[in-house]
């Protein structure tokens, strides 16, 4: 090829132009990114049983809500990971319970009450934070449902009156 011819040829390639269409790879990416994020779903809410724990199972499928969490094992009970009372082979001791009222443990009422007045007076000073007397307990399935009542009433007693029962799933 002649130096002219060879000219020509290089004219010809730089005149024309090649461009990259990325618009549907974008909308591609846009598509899986959208798919991706839908279709991942985490629990916000953890539960970890305590060792020793044997918790109750179920075949429900709702993810749990983060509310208050009480924990009654064999040996204590707990509100949010702090333990408020011992128990005695999972009953209640006698020097704990309330001479008026059977089935009201004073120290638990504080635990719960202290709780409700906190998330209450939060709720006061910011509007998006709403006090809704929700527990979720986490029991074990071998207690007794006199202690398991005791613990509900008097958590109900404390402004916490919707109780739902944490289980495992099958």
């Amino acid at each position: 090829m002649s130096r002219r011819g060879m000219g020509r040829y290089m004219d010809r390639r730089s005149s024309s132009s090649f461009k990259i269409q990325i618009t549907s790879m974008v909308d591609m990416f846009v598509i899986l990114l959208v798919f991706l994020l839908k279709s991942y779903s985490t629990s916000p809410v953890i539960i970890t049983p305590k060792e020793g724990m044997n918790i109750p199972t179920s075949t429900a499928n709702t993810d749990p809500v983060d509310v208050v969490k009480l924990i009654v094992s064999q040996d204590a009970v707990f509100v949010e990971e702090v333990k408020v009372m011992d128990l005695e082979k999972g009953r209640v001791p006698a020097a704990l319970a309330d001479k008026n009222d059977p089935a009201f443990i004073k120290v638990l009422f504080q635990a719960l009450d202290e709780r409700a007045k906190l998330a209450k007076s939060i709720s006061k000073v910011n509007d998006s934070f709403e006090f809704d007397g929700k527990v979720l307990m986490q029991a074990d399935r071998d207690l007794s449902y006199e202690l398991l009542q005791k613990v509900m009433y008097t958590s109900m007693m404390a402004g916490y009156a919707d109780v739902k029962l944490a289980v495992a799933q099958k």
